[in-house]
């Protein structure tokens, strides 16, 4: 009989990913096939948790009906929440996924286009920002090319350099205010200690 479970102590938002995966995947003009469907979170005693589980859910869906031809994606991760008319919305945290994924041997992550400038950071993978779930499978079936991003880190820092607000606009939060400046002062000594030819002025 057609279902759908997922399995692998899925929270809340990766069980309501059916729905958002099951629409958008209608809605992008695929034939959402009726079978049985089982999702293997893997490993089993592991919390997943985020709505980032939508994108990888459904390529895996689409691979099975034969949408995507069959290729090795071992090296490559997809993460990304859907809409239901599946588009790709941003998601939080994507730097340090990236800097995990590349420690794992990742080479390639296809991801939210409105990540792409935060995670092309990290050197050494092929950032992919795509748009919506019909761009990823016609990316996957060489259908559309999409070069990775590329950024400049030296100008990405620089731009981050330069402030506009000061702690003289923040009213209150005097126990925060003081703990970044004692984390300020510390790494500025760190620094110091081993460069001792830099003074702290400079």
């Amino acid at each position: 009989m057609p279902s759908w479970e997922v399995v692998g102590l899925p929270d809340v938002s990766v069980k309501e990913s059916k729905e958002r995966v099951r629409t958008a995947i209608k809605n992008s003009s695929y034939e959402f096939q009726s079978r049985k469907i089982v999702v293997n979170l893997a490993p089993a005693d592991t919390r997943k948790e985020g709505s980032f589980f939508d994108l990888p859910i459904a390529i895996g869906i689409l691979m099975n009906f034969g949408e995507i031809g069959y290729q090795n994606l071992d090296d490559t991760l997809f993460i990304g929440e859907l809409s239901l008319d599946g588009k790709l919305n941003k998601i939080n945290g994507i730097l340090p996924m990236c800097i995990e994924a590349k420690k794992l041997g990742i080479k390639r992550i296809i991801i939210p286009s409105e990540n792409k400038n935060e995670a092309s950071i990290v050197e050494g993978i092929n950032v992919i920002g795509i748009d919506n779930l019909k761009q990823v499978v016609n990316y996957l079936n060489g259908n559309e090319e999409i070069l990775p991003e590329k950024s400049n880190i030296t100008e990405i820092f620089n731009n981050k350099r330069k402030y506009v607000l000061d702690f003289s606009e923040v009213k209150g939060q005097e126990n925060v205010k003081r703990a970044v400046e004692v984390a300020a002062a510390r790494r500025t000594q760190y620094i110091i200690n081993r460069k001792p030819w830099l003074t702290e002025k400079q």
